[in-house]
């Protein structure tokens, strides 16, 4: 029996129980009429549109909320990618019986759309094929005002990524300016932020009941948008932010605002927030509080097919990376600035049970198209599986933005053993050859359970881990909420041990960061100094991209430390940004130059030579001479002050015309120039 548990708190008791074994084989949820009618359904309750591709596994958000909803008796119709410039394809099922559930997807558009240097990227992984330009820019927006024009009168209810950590004002990368409420934009009646199971539960059995959408403004982990003319809370209960005016204009009020609302994210001691937009105002209630052990286990023992929905002939990049993975927890009380998991998941550990995780393993071992290696079992993080505060007390007053930074909370129950029974008993299923861990450990909690280094190194290691120290210098990793170096020096002395113990030929991969808030030109030559001395040569680059709501993207705006008021250095002008990138990889060739160029401005030409300590020789290398040239040429080509013959006018077409053409992901923007 499948048992979906009462929305709302840690409630055990069952709402509904569903036999896995009268749904039959598991069907995908229904895309068009047709298949609804096969169903049996003649009418849809809740209309999911997203910007996903529609897979049905539960990596993706539409696949577990549908499956949700479909266990305790609700029909459901997903519309994925839709052509946003009509409002044709939302009326695919007919007028929704109680509501359109809309999603950007499992990222937010903007990041997915853009690199960090504001390009647009190349692939979308969560297309068929990684085909570009299925889904507008802010897709939360055009999605909700779509289905305002289908069907008037239908609640639209935002989740997401997107609309979470867009619920108030916020600072937008993309067009360097604090926009507000996505409430207000969007025009959605609520927003239910976070993670979603149990909200749209409780929004679909409300409705159905018979209560209006005003009348969910009680629930917990919800948004919305009040009238001039309504009054908004008030009370000891209520937190009023500076105003999207005042947040606009002054850096101060809009680092204050930002701290009060991590600060407020705790859902055992959070106040409802309330932010003025002019005459209106946005309020946000607490978050939901966690998931009990049997909520997550019955969101997760539902029937999946694991697999693309069979109307797409290619294949879905994102479905290849998690197809064969197993969730074991979510939530992140890392509380790493730059980070959006513990402001979207909440900074509460909620896991499934060991026989949950097992029977999901064990099905999967029992599947004839099973290669027999599990990709991974984690989540945000692959080591905080069960971990919570030991005293429940403390917990629910504490306001600690992270339990492990400066240093980890003595009363943080850092216990391995659980994990590691699990770990045994999934690679012991029938099936089962090999179980990877592939979500980054958190290497200071790992070191405190040599039994789980040992169990992690020699079973679940594919022969290259990934951590991520993301930089070396001390003063940088503060402003991340990060260990210091130290700490990766001894994981990686550890992991060395073990593995040669072992037997094992294995690497650790670290991932690294740059241009993060806190970092300047000193700063990179020393991470430079790190990877050379330790012989890293990191083949990609993350740099940094400030997002909505994170700690890190109010230091990018404000240049201020939301939490200390202090300056910070930000690496705003995108020479200083190719700068730090190039000293990431100061052993590539066509890095020389860039390289050169920052150590002259650093004063650090003591690194330019055949010393051992050097990073780059006194001569250029024959590619890098090649490297520049060849830019040279490109940019010259690209140039408008080329003598070239001369070009012929352009010609003037109409709107309609330039729009069918389009490339980019917003109506009369060509792909080429489609950033912001």
């Amino acid at each position: 029996m499948v048992s979906v548990a009462v929305p709302g708190a840690c409630n055990p008791t069952p709402l509904v129980q569903l036999s896995v074994s009268s749904l039959g084989n598991p069907k995908p949820l229904p895309m068009n009429l047709a298949e609804a009618k096969a169903r049996g359904w003649d009418e849809i309750d809740v209309v999911f549109v997203t910007g996903d591709a529609y897979v049905d596994h539960p990596s993706f958000a539409t696949a577990i909320l549908g499956r949700v909803l479909e266990a305790a008796g609700f029909s459901v119709g997903i519309i994925a990618q839709p052509d946003w410039r009509s409002c044709e394809p939302w009326k695919t099922f007919g007028r929704p019986r109680l509501f359109y559930a809309i999603s950007a997807g499992n990222m937010d558009s903007m990041i997915n759309h853009y690199t960090a240097n504001r390009k647009v990227r190349n692939d979308d992984a969560y297309s068929p094929g990684g085909q570009i330009g299925l889904r507008p820019d802010r897709a939360t927006l055009a999605y909700c005002q779509r289905a305002r024009e289908a069907f008037k009168g239908v609640p639209i209810i935002a989740g997401g990524v997107e609309a979470s950590l867009r619920r108030v004002a916020h600072y937008d990368y993309w067009s360097d300016t604090v926009r507000r409420s996505i409430l207000l934009d969007a025009k959605a009646d609520l927003v239910a932020y976070g993670m979603g199971e149990s909200s749209i539960l409780d929004i679909a059995q409300r409705l159905r009941d018979g209560e209006t959408v005003k009348d969910l403004r009680d629930m917990r982990g919800v948004a919305y948008v009040m009238g001039a003319s309504e009054t908004p809370p008030s009370g000891s209960h209520v937190r009023v932010l500076p105003t999207y005016e005042e947040v606009k204009r002054d850096k101060y009020a809009f680092a204050e605002a930002t701290r009060v609302v991590h600060h407020e994210s705790n859902p055992y001691n959070a106040r409802t927030l309330v932010q003025y937009h002019d005459r209106q105002a946005v309020v946000c209630t607490p978050p939901r509080l966690p998931e009990s052990q049997q909520a997550m286990d019955s969101f997760y023992d539902l029937p999946f097919t694991r697999k693309a929905h069979p109307c797409y002939t290619e294949s879905i990049p994102a479905l290849q990376v998690v197809k064969d993975s197993v969730t074991i927890m979510r939530g992140c009380f890392g509380g790493c600035t730059y980070c959006s998991i513990t402001v979207h998941q909440g900074r509460i550990i909620q896991s499934r049970s060991e026989e949950s995780i097992v029977g999901e393993v064990a099905g999967m071992g029992r599947d004839r198209a099973f290669k027999g290696t599990i990709s991974d079992i984690g989540g945000p993080t692959a080591n905080m599986y069960k971990m919570r505060c030991k005293d429940p007390e403390i917990e629910a007053i504490c306001r600690r933005l992270s339990c492990v930074h400066p240093t980890i909370c003595s009363l943080l129950d850092v216990d391995h053993s659980s994990l590691i029974k699990v770990m045994k008993q999934s690679r012991q299923q029938p099936g089962v050859k090999k179980v990877l861990i592939a979500s980054g450990v958190r290497m200071d909690l790992a070191q405190h359970s040599p039994a789980y280094m040992k169990e992690l190194v020699t079973h679940h290691v594919g022969g290259h881990l990934k951590v991520a120290p993301e930089n070396a210098n001390d003063t940088t990793l503060q402003f991340m909420k990060r260990p210091k170096i130290a700490n990766f020096d001894k994981f990686a002395r550890s992991f060395r041990d073990i593995s040669d113990d072992a037997g094992k030929e294995q690497y650790l991969v670290p991932y690294f960061i740059s241009a993060h808030p806190g970092s300047d030109i000193h700063a990179m030559i020393e991470l430079a100094l790190f990877l050379k001395h330790n012989g890293y040569r990191p083949d990609q680059v993350q740099d940094f991209i400030p997002a909505p709501m994170d700690i890190a993207a109010c230091m990018y705006h404000t240049g201020i430390d939301p939490i200390t008021k202090k300056e910070v250095y930000v690496a705003k002008m995108l020479r200083d940004r190719k700068l730090q990138r190039a000293l990431m990889q100061f052993f590539k060739p066509e890095n020389y130059f860039l390289v050169r160029k920052a150590l002259s401005q650093a004063g650090r030409m003591d690194l330019v030579g055949e010393g051992c300590d050097c990073l780059i020789p006194a001569r250029a290398p024959k590619e890098a001479i090649e490297a520049r040239r060849s830019r040279a040429q490109h940019e010259a080509v690209q140039s408008d002050h080329v003598h070239s013959r001369r070009r012929m006018p352009k010609q003037r077409i109409s709107r309609n015309k330039r729009r069918s053409s389009d490339t980019g992901y917003r109506p009369g923007r060509s792909r080429t120039n489609s950033q912001e």
